[in-house]
């Protein structure tokens, strides 16, 4: 089934074409993520449909802001996202995770028009959006940095020295996501290493703080919003579903590296509401 683009500013449409895109993507490549992928697609939606100021016809446009995904494994969406707002051919979607293809399983930047940086190796993106900031603020400008971290990923000490030195400098310029859907690799976070009480530590580093249901988009842009005025970086922690809007892929691990085949990919799509 042919998908066309749509405006940007519809959000909620917009995440519903990611998450058909991504189970697609996942089914054609036998590429795994797509619970991670699902969780994410209304904070990317909301970023790329209304908040992120960026430009498809000139990709590397200084006066774009910047964003990170550091849970690289969700690629899928984020190329998604790109293709719908004009960064390249949504047919090129097709090639996602196949030999030789530029759109590999973690998001890369390699040949890929509107991808900042290759990500994947989990842990590193707070600190490279971190020094994107600092450094947009030193030219003078007022473009924004934007990182989507996973909950696991939070386990990881690079991720509190990158937090630190932002709030050192108070880089209000820069915004950190974090997917929290409660589900790890193969295990619950909760049960691998524990997050909570999650607010309070990124308030005891000095991050003005949000927690907000990830899946609603009038909160999101709420959050946003409040974050472009703020006077030090912003933690957005996001309450997700993995696997969000199939019933039989939420909430759990199993659809960490599964790939949708036969009759699973079939029941997805046909809860997504669209032909297989």
């Amino acid at each position: 089934m042919k998908i066309e683009p749509i405006a940007p500013p519809d959000t909620v449409n917009l995440a519903l074409r990611l998450r058909r895109h991504v189970v697609r993507m996942c089914n054609r490549g036998g590429s795994s993520h797509v619970g991670s992928c699902l969780s994410v697609a209304d904070i990317v939606a909301v970023l790329y449909g209304e908040v992120l100021r960026v430009d498809p016809t000139e990709p590397r446009w200084p006066g774009r802001d910047r964003f990170i995904l550091s849970k690289g494994h969700a690629g899928a969406c984020v190329y998604a996202a790109l293709a719908e707002r004009g960064f390249f051919p949504l047919a090129d979607l097709d090639r996602h995770y196949a030999n030789g293809s530029n759109l590999s399983g973690h998001v890369s930047h390699k040949q890929v028009a509107g991808v900042e940086f290759s990500t994947g190796s989990l842990g590193h993106g707070l600190g490279i959006g971190a020094g994107m900031a600092f450094e947009l603020r030193r030219q003078g400008g007022d473009q924004r940095a934007f990182v989507v971290l996973s909950d696991g990923e939070c386990d990881e000490g690079s991720n509190w020295e990158a937090a630190l030195f932002a709030a050192h400098h108070r880089l209000g310029n820069l915004c950190a996501v974090i997917d929290y859907n409660k589900l790890q690799s193969i295990a619950p976070v909760a049960e691998t290493i524990a997050l909570e009480p999650f607010a309070n530590k990124w308030r005891a580093f000095g991050w003005a703080v949000e927690r907000i249901d990830g899946h609603d988009h009038r909160a999101l842009k709420a959050a946003f919003a409040r974050a472009a005025g703020a006077d030090r970086p912003t933690c957005i922690i996001a309450d997700t579903v993995k696997g969000r809007g199939v019933s039989f892929m939420e909430n759990q691990v199993l659809w960490h590296y599964r790939s949708p085949q036969g009759e699973e990919f079939a029941a997805a799509m046909r809860e997504l509401g669209a032909d297989a």
